[in-house]
C-alpha cells in the first residue's frame, strides 16, 4: 500500500510542476481560455444552438501537438492557453479497476511501455511516460479520470468516449464524483436511456447521422435539450433535413475532422481543409489539433 500512494504522490508532483509551467507561460501569454460550468442547467445552455454563435471547438483525445500527448492533463492545459474548447476523452479500466485516460486497448502507441491496460493494476502503469504523437518521450504520466475530473472544475467540459468502462460502473462513478462539466458520447438511444434513467440531467453527445436515427432518439424519449449531435466527418448536402430538425430542436451539430484532414501531411494542408469545413457551417469541429484553429474565423458568415 505504502508503495501505491508512494506513487500517486509522485504522479499528482509530476502533474503539479508541469501546471506550475503552463501557469507561467500563460502569464507571459495571456489568460487561458476556460469553460467555468458550475451546474447542469449551465452545461446544457452551453451546447444549445444558436444560428449566430461561432462554431466551437472540441478537441479529440484531449487534443495534442509537439511535447503534449493526447489524453493527458497537461496537454489539456496547454491547449487552453491557446483558444476555448472542450475535450473529448477515453476512459478504460485498469486490472485494479481505475478508470484511467487511454484511447486504445494497449499502451504501445501512446506510452512507453507494451500490453493491454487492463494487464496492470493502476501503480503498475506509472512505471511509463506518455509518448507524444511523433514518439517523443514526455514526463507525463497516464491520468486517472479522477485526477482529470478535480483538475477540470471551472475550466472545461469533458466528453467521456467510454471504452471499455461498463456502463454501470460509470454511471456509478459518476453518480459518486457528481461532477457539473462531464458529457457522455453515446452511439444509440439505449446507452443514452441507461444514463438518463439514473441521472435526468445527463448531457449527450449522440451520434445522430440520418433522420431514421433523428427519429429513434425522439422515440426514446431523450431530451433534445440535453444533447449534441455528431452527425459524421463533414456537413453533406444530402442530409440538409436532419441538421434542419437538429437546430429547430436546438441542437448542435458536431463534425470530426480527426479522421480526415487531421491526417493531412502537414500544418498547411491541415489548415486548408478545416478553412473548407468551417464553410460548410458546423456547429462544432472536433479536432486533434486545436491550436492550429488560432487565428481562423469561425463565425459564420452568409449562413
Amino acid at each position: 500500500m505504502s508503495d501505491y500512494i508512494s506513487t500517486q504522490v509522485r504522479s499528482w508532483l509530476c502533474i503539479c510542476l508541469n501546471l506550475l509551467a503552463s501557469v507561467s507561460l500563460m502569464a507571459q501569454t495571456g489568460k487561458p481560455h476556460y469553460i467555468s460550468i458550475q451546474n447542469s442547467q449551465e452545461l446544457h445552455a452551453y451546447f444549445r444552438y444558436a444560428p449566430d454563435r461561432p462554431i466551437v471547438i472540441s478537441g479529440h483525445r484531449g487534443g495534442m501537438l509537439s511535447g503534449y500527448p493526447e489524453n493527458c492533463i497537461e496537454s489539456f492545459e496547454k491547449t487552453l492557453s491557446f483558444a476555448e474548447a472542450f475535450f473529448e476523452i477515453d476512459p478504460r479500466l485498469t486490472k485494479d479497476s481505475v478508470i484511467v485516460l487511454m484511447h486504445d486497448e494497449t499502451i504501445d502507441r501512446t506510452t512507453t511501455g507494451k500490453g493491454k491496460v487492463s494487464d496492470y493494476t493502476y501503480a503498475e502503469l506509472q512505471q511509463f511516460n506518455l509518448v507524444d504523437r511523433d514518439g517523443k518521450v514526455t514526463d507525463f504520466k497516464i491520468p486517472t479520470l479522477k485526477a482529470c475530473l478535480d483538475w477540470s472544475k471551472g475550466k472545461t467540459i469533458l466528453n467521456l468516449d467510454i471504452k471499455d468502462v461498463p456502463l454501470e460502473v460509470m454511471a456509478a462513478f459518476i453518480e459518486k464524483e457528481q461532477p457539473a462539466n462531464v458529457m457522455y458520447t453515446v452511439h444509440n438511444p439505449k446507452q443514452a436511456r441507461f444514463y438518463l434513467d439514473r441521472e435526468s440531467d445527463a448531457m449527450f453527445s449522440c451520434w445522430c447521422k440520418n433522420m431514421e436515427e433523428f427519429k429513434a432518439y425522439e422515440q426514446a424519449g431523450i431530451p433534445w435539450k440535453q444533447v449534441m449531435a455528431y452527425v459524421g466527418t463533414r456537413m453533406l448536402l444530402e442530409q440538409q433535413p436532419l441538421y434542419e430538425a437538429l437546430h429547430q430542436a436546438g441542437v448542435m451539430c458536431m463534425i470530426s475532422v480527426a479522421p480526415t484532414h487531421d491526417r493531412a501531411k502537414d500544418n498547411k494542408a491541415k489548415i486548408a481543409g478545416y478553412k473548407k469545413e468551417i464553410q460548410t457551417f458546423p456547429d462544432v469541429i472536433e479536432t486533434d489539433y486545436p491550436y492550429l484553429f488560432q487565428g481562423l474565423d469561425l463565425t459564420r458568415h452568409g449562413k
